[in-house]
């Protein structure tokens, strides 16, 4: 009983909804913000205090209190996602977006969302239409295949293709191919939420032609090669190519489906990379579905591509799925505005994350030695690398030039890579960098032209207030 009263009594150490509301700061927002939606910011701190006090914490003074329910009407009414300056030097940064788009993209996005668009009209007859009408001629000129759908992301149309072509039936895949993409996105977890059955075959790092063959049975539906972007197996391996693939296809009238992820239309090693495999090559050489996403490589906004036979996209289009995971109207206007940038061969001058990958080292290394100077002695220009990043050509790099702040730290003595990073962040945009140790790498790579501006500026600002500690 004795401490229950303690208890409450230290409840009535905090102030009542009104007493806050009279606090200046409150009155101040009180002209900006909805009265009731003020009172209900202030209820919902003082319920938090409550539980950390009968957790043991301290009671609060007024002014916190007032300073955190300022800090919840702050986030609360300034929602993300911010903008942010990638200076990581990962291109297609998964956490940061993936791939900034490009100019041509964004207008088209722009466009499209500040009115109504002809996205399901048939301007010619004045009837509905198909959104898939606006993108599908651009999918096929660009990979030469003969039909094209376009959903929300790669993971949905590998979804969509097994559940339109291979439910209640089998789907032959390399052991070695039956991944965890990323974000728990496992390929063995969407067979069967599909309702195909996943028949393994092979090893881990070995599978040959003949293991698919054997595997063939009268519920095989088709055969599926998932491209391993993320991860590489070294050592002694044996993998089927998609000619061997497509030709057993063949032999037995399946389809072979091949989920290609990152989406490259370029070839990657007339820039020092690995060979990425070509949504172009895939359809060449006869694969009935290629899957790819259209943020990675292919430099465009979140979508999930799906090209090959025209038999195979029409019955796509038809299931009852595609609807739940088809594209808005601002993807689809940005992805074709992409696809635009590629047909006038002008991907390498107008898609940022091409023009990031077959960037001039000696123009980074002038941008890394400006930003130097506005470090001062404390920075100096060092050789990197950049990755390409994204879930695409794992251990692709890029060399570059860094700038680099910090280095070893002396007990007792304050991080300042670490300080200066954090000061990055709280910035306006933020930055963000890589630490490595304890230094602070920053990459000219992937800031873009049009943030240099303010990048500097705002790298001055923090490195002024670290250095002044």
């Amino acid at each position: 009983m004795c401490a229950m009263n303690t208890m409450e009594s230290r409840f009535r150490g905090l102030p009542s909804v009104d007493r806050l509301m009279s606090e200046p700061e409150m009155v101040k927002l009180s002209v900006s913000y909805p009265h009731d939606l003020l009172v209900d910011l202030a209820r919902q701190q003082l319920e938090l205090e409550r539980i950390s006090i009968a957790a043991g914490g301290q009671v609060p003074g007024l002014t916190k209190i007032v300073k955190s329910i300022c800090a919840r009407v702050d986030a609360l009414l300034s929602p993300g996602p911010r903008r942010v300056i990638n200076a990581s030097g990962v291109i297609i940064h998964t956490n940061l977006g993936r791939a900034p788009l490009s100019e041509e993209a964004i207008a088209a996005m722009n466009r499209v969302s500040a009115g109504y668009s002809d996205l399901e009209f048939d301007l010619d007859s004045g009837t509905r239409g198909s959104r898939n009408t606006h993108i599908e001629q651009l999918l096929c000129q660009v990979t030469g295949a003969e039909a094209g759908l376009v959903v929300i992301n790669n993971a949905a149309a590998l979804v969509l293709g097994l559940t339109a072509l291979t439910k209640r039936k089998e789907v032959i895949i390399s052991r070695g191919q039956a991944v965890e993409i990323g974000g728990g996105f496992r390929i063995p977890e969407v067979m069967r939420q599909s309702g195909a059955k996943l028949v393994e075959v092979g090893t881990t790092n070995s599978t040959n032609i003949w293991d698919f063959e054997q595997a063939i049975g009268p519920r095989t539906a088709a055969l599926l090669r998932v491209h391993s972007s993320n991860f590489k197996i070294i050592g002694y391996t044996q993998n089927v190519t998609i000619e061997e693939l497509v030709t057993l296809g063949l032999r037995h009238d399946l389809p072979v489906f091949d989920d290609l992820g990152s989406g490259c239309l370029l070839d990657t090693t007339r820039y020092g990379l690995d060979p990425e495999p070509m949504v172009q090559q895939s359809i060449n050489l006869g694969v009935g579905l290629a899957f790819f996403s259209g943020d990675k490589l292919l430099g465009g906004p979140q979508a999930g591509i799906i090209v090959g036979k025209k038999h195979l996209v029409d019955k796509l289009k038809k299931h009852p799925l595609a609807r739940a995971v088809r594209i808005d109207k601002t993807g689809l206007a940005g992805l074709a505005a992409t696809l635009v940038n590629y047909l006038k061969g002008e991907a390498l001058d107008k898609v940022p994350v091409w023009r990031m990958i077959s960037a001039p080292l000696d123009e980074i290394e002038r941008r890394a030695t400006s930003w130097a100077q506005v470090l001062g002695s404390t920075a100096r220009v060092v050789e990197g690398e950049s990755m390409v990043g994204g879930g695409s050509l794992p251990g692709g790099v890029l060399p570059t030039k860094l700038v680099a702040f910090g280095g070893r730290v002396k007990k007792g003595e304050q991080n300042t890579a670490q300080l200066l990073a954090r000061k990055l962040r709280e910035q306006e945009p933020p930055i963000v960098g890589r630490l490595s140790g304890n230094t602070l790498l920053l990459d000219p790579r992937t800031v873009l032209p049009g943030e240099e501006k303010e990048f500097l500026q705002a790298l001055q600002n923090a490195a002024a207030s670290v250095l002044a500690n």
